[in-house]
């Protein structure tokens, strides 16, 4: 399968022949901004035809509880492309992110997100960043999937998939080489968590290894964070997983000025959208001050995709041209810098009496220079010896005293099956454990093979399903109230689990 991200088809565009692309106007300043991105767009000749479809906040109100109709959904499918202003989701009555719905239901999987400095034009610490965050769009935390367990603890279950892994780091690379990055850099968290984090490094690892002519190196997420705020110029393309992502990429585009003027493309292998980075600003709405910058540039993202890179380029030259000339909208106006404050048509206007110059200080837009195709190879699943060696049984139990319920536990009578260890909050409390940690009402309990209970490096023995079940009827049957299980597989040997704090 292939992504055509520059070059999508060159013979339908010399052609004249439009592309169709649904339009979402969306909510709040998102009307005012799409209308002044179509005009500029229509100035520049732009070969689509757009199709207006209706989502967002009076969508969830009608009853949608996507915030799409089902005439939006079907447009979207026919279409494949979507230019997509920003929308409200109603606060309470738990109505689920549009744009998650979106992202997930379509499979757009890259979220790409290209950050410069304007300066001197737009005021930041950092004249020379330029930047591209690849952010996996599908899984980790963002899957959403949360439990109230106990009347302590919730939980939200962190999902990193070996086939979401290499898409997007596949990509991340193919970006670079199609346009010209040199250098790749890896955030993750594997220090902490060696399971999930630990499997996007490895994977990362094995896939830079392909890519000899693109630098690549990795950071842990906190000081990768800390570096991209302080020193920006030192980073080119950065991918990383989904709340990763979201977070570095508006402190990019904060420190590169203003978040309002990112745009942002969401990539699948069959549909694509577009959108600015930005919410839909409610409390300016319907004044026509709002900057429709970050739309404009997610426009220019989309006419690449389409393969109207001539077109892309020259609406990101005119609006580099403009703001150049100090013609700004309220939230970059500067007095003394500054040299005409205007509103959002006004803006929008600007540009397009700009059309075909080409910025005389801030880089000029190339990206009818690039070549190639993103290419995303099938995922092949490689098959893994798969062995059952115990179980995590979580137990809600109101004591205190972790020795009370350790001892209980370690008495049941449940064939190989025997109690290693307890851990609350992921530290272990029995046997042996400190009394100054604290400890909520969640017991995670771990049984293993009676051979794996004595040793602090123990080889686990193979358990059958039905001792599982076996040991969790002798608790139901002593009165603990088990609220979740989680079985322990080793794979070719290796352990599939993580250890205790202090196990």
């Amino acid at each position: 399968m292939q992504n055509q991200l520059l070059k999508k088809d060159i013979t339908t565009l010399q052609a004249g022949v439009k592309t169709k692309v649904a339009v979402a106007k969306g909510d709040g300043i998102g009307p005012e901004i799409m209308d002044a991105t179509l005009r500029i767009m229509e100035a520049a000749g732009a070969q689509i035809e757009v199709d207006f479809i209706e989502i967002g906040e009076q969508q969830y109100l009608a009853g949608n509880t996507s915030g799409i109709s089902p005439e939006a959904w079907e447009a979207i499918k026919t279409n494949k492309v979507i230019l997509k202003a920003p929308i409200t989701t109603p606060q309470g009555k738990g109505y689920k992110s549009l744009n998650v719905t979106l992202r997930k239901s379509l499979g757009l999987f890259a979220n790409v997100r290209p950050v410069s400095a304007l300066h001197p034009y737009i005021h930041t610490p950092y004249p020379d960043m330029d930047v591209v965050i690849i952010r996996e769009n599908e899984e980790d935390l963002y899957a959403g999937i949360e439990h109230q367990q106990t009347d302590d603890v919730v939980q939200c279950l962190k999902l990193i998939t070996r086939p979401g892994c290499e898409r997007i780091i596949r990509y991340a690379f193919e970006y670079a080489k199609a346009y010209g990055r040199k250098k790749v850099t890896c955030m993750v968290k594997d220090n902490i968590m060696k399971l999930t984090d630990g499997l996007f490094h490895r994977v990362f690892k094995e896939i830079a290894a392909a890519y000899p002519q693109i630098d690549s190196n990795s950071q842990i997420i906190d000081i990768g964070s800390a570096r991209l705020a302080a020193r920006p110029e030192q980073y080119d393309v950065i991918v990383t997983a989904n709340l990763y992502g979201d977070i570095i990429s508006d402190i990019a585009a904060e420190i590169a000025g203003s978040v309002g003027m990112a745009g942002s493309a969401n990539v699948g292998t069959e549909v694509a959208m577009f959108e600015a980075i930005h919410g839909s600003a409610p409390d300016i709405a319907g004044k026509k001050i709002a900057n429709p910058s970050g739309l404009i540039n997610g426009a220019v993202l989309m006419l690449a995709h389409l393969g109207q890179t001539e077109v892309a380029d020259r609406i990101k030259n005119a609006l580099l041209s403009t703001i150049e000339a100090g013609i700004h909208t309220a939230d970059i106006y500067r007095e003394g810098s500054s040299t005409r404050l205007v509103n959002t048509s006004e803006f929008a206007e600007a540009v397009i009496e700009r059309l075909g110059e080409t910025p005389k200080s801030l880089k000029a837009s190339k990206l009818s220079e690039g070549a190639g195709t993103i290419q995303i190879p099938d995922y092949v699943r490689k098959t893994r010896k798969k062995q059952l060696v115990g179980v995590d049984v979580f137990i809600d139990w109101k004591g205190e005293d972790p020795n009370q319920i350790g001892d209980a536990l370690a008495a049941i009578d449940a064939f190989k099956l025997k109690l290693k260890m307890i851990t609350n909050r992921g530290v272990k409390v029995y046997p042996k454990g400190l009394k100054e940690t604290y400890k909520t009402d969640h017991w995670r309990c771990r049984f293993v093979a009676m051979d794996a209970t004595t040793s602090t490096s123990p080889v686990y023995q193979p358990v059958d399903f039905e001792q599982v079940v076996a040991l969790l009827s002798k608790l139901h049957a002593q009165g603990f109230d088990v609220i979740k299980t989680e079985n322990l597989y080793e794979f070719d040997g290796t352990r599939g689990f993580s250890l205790g704090q202090g196990e």
